[in-house]
């Protein structure tokens, strides 16, 4: 991509110093070692990319985040007391950190089937929705996106929710995911003679609830049953919040690849608080709405990709939508309508890179918060790959909570060694590896006090590319650091993800070009190690309210292991 073949990833050395033959080295299969003694892993990519994958989003960024959805409907009387386009808003700022490049947000007032409220467009929530634009959004009902392209372009007629006119009134939908099976979804809709005017899998997905289920409608349209055909026809990957006039559906695949939960907004002066410890929970989990406080008085509901937000805008974190659930949120509260199974011999695979990478830390997931697992996370690293050394630090924030967990379990104190500029980009979008070194340079300072003579232990939560540690490891190198030892709290990344996050092919992952021994040599670190898989799924596992059984409580380990939920189907193009 940057200009000719470099060097073999054995031939790489120079502490610290990183160059653009790293960037080649991630993507160019060419560079890989010939001789006996290297341990780089020469598997050539399983998944074969087609062309047209090649410029629908940010696919020489390495890992993306994925998106977010969410909605919110009033109870009771309408027009509802709740501001329910405000509130949307607030979830989505929440969910900010899932996708920066485009937002909308669907309103309806429940009076008509023919109109609904939108405004859309490319940037931040903040910048996108201002006060003009949020009178415009009168509702008791809506649903909002924010959006990382996985399978389309970062163009604005790719923004969601799509909104589309059936015979039977506008249809909304927000989709968190990728579609396993696009191509041969796509070619059944137009074989339909229903026209697409993106490439975007969102939009197959809206067009695709318009057609009539296999086994008819005799009264009009029924949604639940179309959902469940989608669900059949698209085993695999998504969550969606689907808007009529007076409803919105909240889905979640059969397989909770992608996370979703139903918060509840309650009146003022009430306890917003979700107690893990009650016994409540498990009751909660087997029986929907039944129990967890749901005898208090409900002003609203809401739904989101996740629960980090539900605090700001007056909500209590009730549960997730289950694996297969089509839950139906109503002006007269919550109900599931439908659960399609897994089929036969499956099992549940809910992303376990949300834990490490994606989700918010103070997100629920599976009866625990995401910090809690990352602390975990820490804790085995230090029991796996121990190392004498004086503090124990983190590449700010996505190791913290592993650094804290790795300092607990190795009785070495924490202590920060960078400072962040908060008001800097993420490194991980810019597209170039110039842009991305000089990313780092401006994200952090060293605080030259706390690494003077010290020996570190540095966590961080992944590697892609490889990129960004070079540059962080020569920082504290120059600021007087005597060993910087690099720790990993996740397994190597080794294996392309075609589910929703950015991971394109083999051949750009550094972990398929140089083992952690070359790699740490490369990067100018003392050492270098990885949590491995069945540590990472391990402390996932340690704080879980419901043990893994009978398929359930299972995760995606694809993108570390090739071992795809699904399966790879037939028809996949890329």
């Amino acid at each position: 991509m940057d200009g000719p073949a470099g060097p073999s990833p054995c031939q790489l050395k120079g502490r610290g110093e990183v160059t653009e033959s790293m960037e080649r080295l991630s993507v160019d299969d060419s560079n890989s070692c010939q001789s006996d003694s290297c341990q780089c892993d020469r598997i050539q990519s399983e998944v074969k990319i087609n062309n047209k994958r090649y410029g629908r989003g940010a696919v020489e960024s390495g890992l993306t985040h994925e998106c977010g959805v969410f909605g919110a409907i009033g109870t009771g009387e309408w027009p509802t007391q709740v501001d329910v386009a405000q509130v949307i808003c607030l979830g989505l700022v929440a969910l900010q950190h899932r996708g920066q490049e485009s937002a909308g947000i669907v309103t309806s007032e429940g009076k008509s089937a023919r109109t609904f409220n939108t405004h859309k467009g490319m940037g931040l929530i903040n910048n996108i929705f201002n006060d003009e634009a949020m009178k415009k959004l009168k509702g008791n009902l809506g649903i909002g996106h924010t959006r990382y392209s996985t399978s389309a372009a970062s163009e604005e007629v790719n923004c969601q929710p799509f909104v589309v006119h059936t015979a039977h009134g506008a249809l909304a939908v927000a989709h968190n995911g990728e579609l396993v099976n696009c191509s041969s979804l796509r070619k059944m809709v137009l074989g339909r003679g229903v026209g697409l005017s993106t490439h975007s899998d969102s939009e197959l997905i809206t067009q695709a609830l318009c057609l009539n289920p296999p086994e008819g409608e005799t009264d009009g349209p029924d949604w639940p049953a179309r959902i469940n055909h989608l669900m059949r026809l698209a085993p695999l990957s998504y969550s969606l919040v689907i808007m009529l006039k007076d409803k919105i559906y909240a889905v979640r695949d059969p397989y909770g690849n992608r996370p979703l939960c139903l918060g509840k907004i309650l009146p003022l002066g009430s306890s917003y608080a979700y107690k893990t410890s009650s016994s409540k929970h498990a009751a909660v989990l087997m029986n929907g709405c039944a129990k967890n406080g749901l005898e208090d008085k409900a002003e609203g509901w809401v739904v989101s990709s996740e629960s980090c937000g539900f605090l700001s805008i007056g909500a209590r974190y009730v549960r997730e939508v289950l694996p297969g659930e089509i839950l139906e949120m109503s002006r007269r509260g919550v109900r599931t309508v439908d659960v399609v199974e897994r089929p036969a011999g499956k099992y549940q695979a809910f992303c376990i890179f949300e834990y490490v990478y994606f989700a918010r830390a103070d997100s629920i997931f599976e009866g625990q918060m995401v910090y809690s697992a990352r602390l975990q996370c820490g804790r085995m690293l230090a029991r796996e790959s121990p190392v004498d050394a004086d503090i124990v630090s983190s590449v700010p924030e996505s190791g913290t909570a592993a650094a804290h967990g790795y300092a607990r379990q190795s009785g070495i104190p924490f202590m920060e060694v960078l400072c962040k500029n908060r008001y800097v980009g993420r490194t991980f979008i810019q597209p170039s590896t110039r842009l991305r070194q000089l990313g780092v340079a401006k994200k952090f300072g060293a605080l030259s006090e706390n690494v003077r003579g010290k020996r570190i232990v540095l966590i961080d939560d992944s590697i892609v590319r490889g990129n960004t540690i070079g540059p962080i490891i020569k920082l504290l190198r120059d600021a007087g650091a005597a060993e910087v030892h690099i720790r990993i709290a996740s397994p190597p990344l080794k294996y392309p993800c075609y589910m929703g996050i950015n991971i394109p092919t083999r051949e750009e992952l550094i972990a398929n070009k140089v083992d952690s021994f070359k790699l740490a040599e490369y990067v100018g670190a003392d050492s270098l190690e990885y949590l491995s898989v069945e540590g990472l799924v391990s402390a996932v596992h340690y704080n879980m309210k419901v043990a893994p059984s009978d398929g359930v409580g299972g995760h995606c380990t694809a993108c570390l292991t090739g071992d795809y939920p699904g399966g790879l189907p037939d028809d996949i193009d890329w």
